[in-house]
């Protein structure tokens, strides 16, 4: 006897592995876009860090002015009509980071002319450190080659470089040839300002110069208004604006700033 039996199909299982193959595809899709994301955000996470380091040097890295004095040169006591040499002693801000001078640029002018000055052991900038300079001199030894040193290339070493001596140096860290400051530190910058009518004299702070003085193209007469300005390597710059005296009298070293 044969019976009529009804078949039916059941195409669930179809459905599932179509919905399974979405669901990996979308699996894969979102590890993909994850992995995208992390990259970036570590990209991100890198840029902010280093902006965040600069933007914290550039704001803790600055040099103060504590002082400036000027200094006339001379001989026996008859004693120049202009200023010969600055001193501009400076620290750093509470905070600071350490500051290197041998890439330090001062700029000075005095209302006429301008220079653009350099450590004396930087060798970059003209291919040659400051003539005569030398890492074991002591202080007053490279401010006399300063004064009256001159290369065929720049020229005359006033008019382009600059000297330093330490004043303050507790973990005798700073050097002629290394002059790295630390927050503490106080050091005395050395800028000639000889004028090209003062070059005969024989003494500028106890320095000999025995008349050999190179002219800096500056000239800082009385009530001459003086500009000097200071741009670190990184950090905020510096500026110290200053009227010099009606009279310089019988003065031989006078108070400028502040």
């Amino acid at each position: 006897m044969i019976s009529n039996a009804s078949f039916s199909r059941n195409n669930a299982a179809q459905v599932g592995i179509g919905t399974l193959i979405i669901f990996i595809a979308m699996v894969l899709i979102a590890a993909v876009a994850a992995s995208v994301l992390i990259q970036t955000s570590g990209t991100l996470q890198q840029q902010a860090q280093s902006t965040g380091k600069q933007a914290t040097q550039e704001v803790s890295s600055n040099i103060i002015v504590k002082s400036i004095e000027g200094v006339r040169a001379k001989t026996g006591s008859t004693m120049a009509s202009n200023m010969s040499l600055f001193k501009v002693k400076v620290g750093l801000n509470v905070g600071s980071s350490p500051v290197d001078l041998n890439q330090l640029i001062i700029t000075i002018t005095d209302g006429t002319n301008t220079n653009d000055l350099i450590y004396g052991n930087n060798e970059k900038t003209y291919s040659s450190a400051m003539d005569n300079f030398s890492s074991s001199n002591t202080a007053s030894v490279n401010l006399g080659h300063l004064l009256t040193g001159t290369q065929t290339t720049p020229g005359a070493n006033g008019r382009y470089f600059f000297t330093v001596q330490k004043i303050r140096d507790e973990d005798v860290s700073f050097s002629q040839g290394n002059p790295i400051m630390n927050t503490g530190d106080l050091v005395t910058i050395y800028i000639s300002v000889v004028a090209d009518g003062d070059t005969s004299y024989t003494t500028i702070d106890g320095v000999t110069t025995s008349g050999n003085q190179q002219d800096s193209n500056l000239d800082v007469a009385p009530r001459s208004t003086v500009t000097i300005v200071m741009t670190p390597e990184a950090g905020a710059t510096t500026m110290a604006e200053f009227v010099t005296p009606s009279s310089y009298g019988t003065r031989e070293t006078i108070q400028l700033y502040p």
